[in-house]
């Protein structure tokens, strides 16, 4: 028998069946995928799935929030299985909307770090991505910007991109700088970034990396993926916007970077609950790490399996050890401090 990966994308808030109810309750070799990550790689991803364990994945793609209001308008007679996401905010607001269930497994327990998934086990993380700085390098000396505390420090004046404050990346670094030195020097710490912005935010990360190869600023926030991007792209104006900058982790010397996760849980009412469980489980098998990796530049959370050559060139660093949960249920206090700030 051959089976197939199924793919349908929502589009705004419009909700798109995959199949009726009673279809979805027959198929016991189905799993109903909830998904807002956007990579075109996953298709491999899932692909290999459905050869190693014969389970066909029917996929619903779309933002975070047009998902989760259809897991919340479906109730009890939702198809969702499994929720996939990017950001550990995001998969806690899908449990704080009681869409996830918790799971109990050895084998994720044993290959995922304990800061990486939650405490109750109702979401885990299959990857991580961390939130670093891209300096110039012919205006910015080694040595010369150390840590996210120094992104608020007035030598910086005009020379600091980011994104908005409604990104999610932003609120959950902020909320990792909340775990850390509480509300007060946090709020003090977003006026000084928004002291030293080079230019109101605008755009993603990649709009940050490539501002600061144009000069527009020194130092450019960006998740690492964006970065691995440029340099491994088959573009050579992005290979020299790449080569312009230099890859800095910061808080080496005290807490760690922050690393932010891809994320899954079992949705509420999964139909298909041994099909969730298996494919949890692969997501943390060496190949499906492999994946993560080499598809999207992430870096894998299971030991012994390495990032791609590129990726590793920039030398191990140390992880901020803070539980994704924790900086993820801060999320909504460091979005209100961030506005307090004028952090547009």
């Amino acid at each position: 028998m051959t089976f197939t990966t199924t793919r349908r994308t929502l589009l705004g808030g419009a909700a798109l069946l995959v199949a009726s109810p009673a279809l979805l309750r027959a198929q016991t070799r189905t799993l109903n995928l909830y998904s807002s990550r956007h990579y075109d790689t996953d298709e491999a991803l899932y692909s290999d799935f459905t050869k190693q364990t014969g389970i066909t994945i029917n996929r619903v793609e779309a933002g975070e929030d047009p998902l989760l209001a259809r897991m919340q308008s479906e109730g009890a007679s939702s198809p969702a299985d499994v929720l996939i996401t990017v950001d550990a905010g995001r998969i806690e607001k899908a449990q704080s909307l009681g869409l996830l269930q918790p799971f109990a497994s050895e084998a994720l327990a044993s290959r995922i770090p304990a800061n990486l998934r939650d405490p109750d086990g109702n979401w885990f993380g299959f990857s991580t991505r961390a939130r670093v700085f891209l300096v110039a390098r012919d205006r910015v000396a080694e040595g010369a910007i150390g840590s996210y505390e120094d992104l608020a420090d007035p030598k910086w004046k005009g020379k600091v991109l980011i994104r908005s404050s409604t990104n999610v990346y932003n609120q959950s670094l902020t909320g990792s700088v909340l775990a850390a030195h509480g509300p007060e020097k946090t709020e003090a710490w977003a006026r000084g970034v928004v002291a030293n912005l080079a230019r109101p935010p605008r755009g993603g990360d990649s709009d940050q990396i490539r501002a600061a190869a144009a000069g527009e600023g020194d130092i450019a926030v960006s998740n690492t993926y964006y970065f691995a991007r440029l340099v491994v792209s088959s573009k050579p104006e992005d290979r020299e916007v790449a080569a312009k900058l230099r890859v800095v982790f910061p808080n080496q010397a005290d807490r760690g970077t922050h690393v932010n996760i891809s994320a899954a849980g079992i949705a509420r009412h999964a139909k298909n609950i041994d099909a969730a469980k298996a494919f949890l489980e692969y997501l943390a098998t060496p190949s499906a790490q492999r994946y993560f990796a080499f598809g999207n530049n992430e870096y894998p959370v299971v030991a012994g399996v390495e990032p791609p050559p590129h990726v590793a060139a920039w030398g191990t660093f140390k992880v901020d050890p803070l539980n994704a949960r924790v900086f993820a249920r801060n999320n909504a206090e460091a979005l209100k401090i961030m506005d307090r700030a004028g952090w547009k």
